[in-house]
């Protein structure tokens, strides 16, 4: 079954009448077709595309067209409260976390009372969303197997004399180079002590000693990988190793529960969480332990402490494992691998090695 079709499925159950589609990934991943301007009009038997001059060639070759009419009408906004009239629909639900408050008055105003928008889409994407189809899954899979071979090159690749932009853009450039759309977010590599912030932006200085930590991914077929390696700049000390192994175990655990069975969001959280507190690195992990991928980055379900104590993962989530603990002005170590939950327990995408502290000349 296709996106479409399953959307329209939930659609029909719902009793949802129509969805606009606003989001440049959502629309992909209902349509299957890469583009920037435009909308996506879903109704519970028709769909529509709404593109222009610039993409229609592409359009009309990538898109099934017993799925979608393609249309390209002179006024958007005007032609979306017309489709809904033509089907017979009064109220389409757009997506609250993606169309601003400024299109939404123009979408109500060209349809001049006679469609009524109001929120939900997103909701259901993002519903959808969390359940990978196979074939998701196998582009997924070739997402990280890039990224995985992207780490393998960078070790080969570093000389001490490199900066932390240095090494990002080496790995963005090897990603693209071998099949990769682009990268899934900004490239992290961050040494000595700003390897302490877990979001660290790359300085154009040389790498210090200590730790190296590099989180990155790309994009294959509109899908996302996420990856973190954290290796050592020169011999690691007695602690830099114990904050290694540290992190190494709460992240081993976790996916061992996730593997034995063990679906509680909350609770494989709290299992890493309670390795590194009970390493005397209490408050030293100040983030969550995972998140969805797919083709966002960022994705439904979260293994984080907040998160309801019911939820549960499920077949066919794509989730990552990175626990860290990060010492301010000190340094920092992150460990993260991209697994998807299966009948039996995990698959876990990420194979770049990580059971024993890589230390660089």
């Amino acid at each position: 079954m296709t996106q479409l079709k399953r959307l329209q499925a939930k659609m029909r159950e719902r009793g949802v009448e129509g969805i606009l589609l606003s989001s440049t990934l959502n629309q992909r991943y209902i349509t299957n077709f890469n583009y920037d301007d435009g909308y996506v009009v879903v109704f519970q038997n028709k769909a529509y595309v709404l593109t222009d001059f610039r993409f229609i060639e592409a359009a009309n070759a990538q898109i099934n067209h017993e799925d979608f009419e393609i249309l390209t009408p002179k006024g958007h906004l005007r032609h979306v409260a017309a489709l809904a009239q033509e089907n017979g629909v009064k109220t389409v639900l757009v997506e609250e976390s993606e169309l601003s408050l400024e299109y939404l008055s123009l979408f109500e105003k060209a349809a001049d009372g006679k469609v009524n928008y109001i929120g939900g889409a997103s909701s259901i994407l993002t519903e959808m969303r969390m359940v990978k189809t196979a074939d998701e899954l196998a582009k997924m899979a070739e997402a990280q197997r890039i990224t995985d071979a992207a780490f393998s090159h960078i070790l080969e690749y570093i000389r001490p004399d490199m900066t932390e932009i240095d090494v990002a853009l080496e790995l963005e450039f090897f990603m693209r180079k071998n099949g990769a759309e682009r990268t899934s977010f900004d490239t992290i590599a961050v040494s000595g002590t700003a390897s302490s912030m877990p979001h660290g932006v790359p300085r154009n200085v040389k790498l210090e000693k200590g730790f190296l930590t590099m989180d990155f991914g790309c994009v294959y077929e509109g899908y996302c990988s996420d990856m973190t390696r954290t290796v050592c700049i020169g011999k690691a000390d007695e602690e830099i190793k114990r904050v290694y192994y540290t992190v190494l175990k709460a992240q081993k655990d976790a996916l061992a529960a996730a593997a034995a069975g063990e679906r509680g969001c909350f609770r494989l959280d709290e299992i890493a969480r309670d390795v590194i507190n009970g390493a005397g690195y209490e408050g030293r992990f100040g983030h969550s332990l995972g998140h969805g991928v797919g083709m966002f980055i960022h994705e439904s379900p979260r293994l984080a402490p907040g998160v309801d104590s019911g939820a549960k993962l499920v077949t066919g989530n794509v989730v990552t494992f990175e626990p860290g603990i990060y010492i301010p002005g000190t340094y920092g170590c992150r460990i993260e691998d991209m697994a998807a939950i299966t009948d039996d327990g995990i698959l876990n995408f990420t194979k770049s090695a990580k059971d024993e502290l890589i230390e660089l000349f």
